[in-house]
């Protein structure tokens, strides 16, 4: 029912815009792309719906992990995150990731981004799962906030990067097995169709799947779904990481609590004020996420509550106001002191492990079309991210990205690709009744618990929606309900396949993780349907 491209379009009648790199998405992935492929003398248009400022990546508060303590080392980065993938992370892409890491940071830093540091040194923090303190942060919890600072001040002050704001790309132009481009909505509606020798998708996730989230409204899905209409294959959808704490509050909206809180000795409390993490894990509170998240459901549950409590008061006051100033500056806007009040929190979706499967080097199954960043499936995170590898992992794989890129031939002859089909003109009614009822939905049966019958069940729901693709969809937040749809349909079907439980998904008729059947990937293409593929083999 999802067709190959989401509108009709004759590209002989639109204007041809050509470059040599097409970046899609803003965010540490995009614009660290971008500059890298600047840096290597090609000239790169970004595409990004709304600003440079408007991504995921700025509310990231925790750091970016690297191995920089003397006391650490690449072995014991690549144990935390094998530890955490459950089994499904990619070796190969681990290395690649530990090793690289370092390097990484120092060109955030050559680009600008200023770390804090603790006597003339980087300062590092521990959060969940990490053996070693190993997480860099900036300003206490605005380090993706720094980074976006650095990284778009050099963006726009170079004179090889072109920015599109308030561009919506509708979907990817390919001939003969190649991405050649995109076909991108300008800001009053017309079309414009973009040529280059390579595509970067740098999108983020699909947060806005759940009523729920920690991620902005711009986190609707759209590379994974232009992907996945393109014919590239989508990877291990049902992994998708929700935050054990945010914010819980009346009038509040779901803002981050970071990891690092726990990180630097905080505890979850239940409403009767009791601990409970013993109950749970031997890590307690720096269990890995989906562990944390789901205790803290079943104290809910227990307890007849809507949140549990994050507290830590035991810190100095100058200490929390310090090493959280964001966090503790927002909490007070709403009357909660985090130096003397427990924080009220529950979980929220945060983050996808699964999207566009791609190679080492950041390539797709489709020739010149790349994903970096939480768009891609890298092999990095596996069935549970380790926490602050996502921003290692974007400026690891982006400057790979940029190195492959700069191997590739000139695109000959021109683009030919039209659609035409008899999509009806009615209008699709209310979005914003149909997007609540579809995160509803996933909540209900595609959440931090699943059943097969429930996934059963929000399946058949999902699929009502699905003549939707056969209309004429115009306005961009149709379009982005489209993109939802197709996203979530792919993980409510990846979810329903993978009888087992490991790491972020889990199963209540299948508790177990059962490695003799289910140590592989969920694979997802549009004309081959739903498979499996053996870890470590792309």
């Amino acid at each position: 029912m999802i067709p190959r491209y989401i509108v009709d379009f004759d590209l002989d009648a639109l204007p041809v815009y050509e470059t040599d790199v097409i970046v899609i998405g803003a965010g540490i992935a995009g614009l660290f792309a971008a500059l890298e492929a600047s840096r290597r003398n090609k000239r790169v248009l970004m595409i990004t719906k709304k600003s440079l400022f408007d991504s995921n990546t700025r509310y990231a508060q925790g750091g970016i992990a690297a191995v920089i303590s003397d006391e650490d080392s690449f072995e014991f980065h690549r144990q935390d995150t094998l530890i955490a993938g459950a089994g499904l992370c990619d070796p190969e892409a681990v290395d690649v990731l530990v090793h690289e890491g370092p390097q990484g940071v120092q060109d955030l830093i050559r680009y600008g981004t200023q770390f804090d540091e603790e006597n003339g040194l980087l300062a590092l923090t521990k959060e969940g799962a990490h053996s070693q303190r190993r997480i860099l942060h900036a300003n206490g919890d605005a380090t993706g906030y720094e980074i976006v600072r650095a990284l778009a001040e050099k963006v726009k002050t170079d004179s090889r990067i072109e920015v599109w704001e308030d561009h919506f790309a509708l979907d990817l132009l390919t001939e003969d097995g190649e991405c050649h481009g995109a076909l991108v909505m300008k800001p009053g509606g017309a079309r414009v169709a973009v040529r280059g020798l390579a595509t970067v998708l740098c999108t983020g996730g699909t947060g806005q799947l759940y009523r729920y989230t920690t991620n902005p409204e711009v986190a609707t899905g759209d590379g994974i779904a232009m992907a996945y209409r393109a014919g590239a294959v989508i990877r291990d959808m049902e992994f998708v990481q929700f935050h054990p704490t945010s914010l819980c509050y009346p009038g509040a909206p779901r803002f981050l609590i970071s990891e690092a809180v726990r990180g630097e000795g905080a505890v979850l409390r239940n409403i009767r004020g009791e601990r409970f993490m013993e109950k749970y894990h031997p890590q307690l509170e720096l269990a890995p996420r989906d562990v944390v998240a789901r205790a803290i459901v079943s104290e809910m549950e227990a307890t007849k509550s809507t949140y549990v409590y994050i507290d830590i008061t035991h810190e100095s006051p100058e200490r929390i106001k310090h090493r959280f100033p964001n966090i503790y500056e927002f909490c007070l806007n709403y009357g909660l002191d985090m130096t003397s009040d427990w924080i009220p929190v529950a979980p929220a979706a945060h983050y996808m492990m699964g999207g566009v499967r791609t190679d080492l080097n950041g390539e797709t199954n489709i020739a010149r079309l790349f994903a970096c960043g939480e768009v891609s499936s890298t092999g990095v995170h596996g069935a549970n991210r380790l926490a602050s590898n996502s921003l290692s992992e974007a400026i690891v794989f982006g400057r790979r990205i940029a190195e492959r890129i700069g191997s590739l031939t000139p695109l000959e002859g021109k683009l030919r690709t039209s659609c035409k089909t008899d999509r009806t003109a009615g209008p699709m009614g209310a979005v914003i009744e149909r997007r609540l009822k579809l995160q509803k939905v996933m909540v209900r049966y595609v959440g931090l618990r699943r059943n097969g019958a429930g996934l059963q069940k929000g399946l058949e729901e999902l699929k009502r929606q699905e003549p939707l693709f056969q209309t004429a969809l115009t306005k961009r937040e149709e379009l982005e309900f489209a993109n939802l749809l197709t996203c979530a349909l792919l993980t409510a079907e990846a979810a329903l396949s993978r009888e087992e439980s490991r790491g972020a998904h889990y199963r209540e008729d299948f508790p177990e993780r059962d490695d003799l059947r289910w140590q592989k990937h969920t694979i997802l293409h549009r004309e081959s349907g739903i498979s499996e593929e053996v870890v470590g083999h792309v």
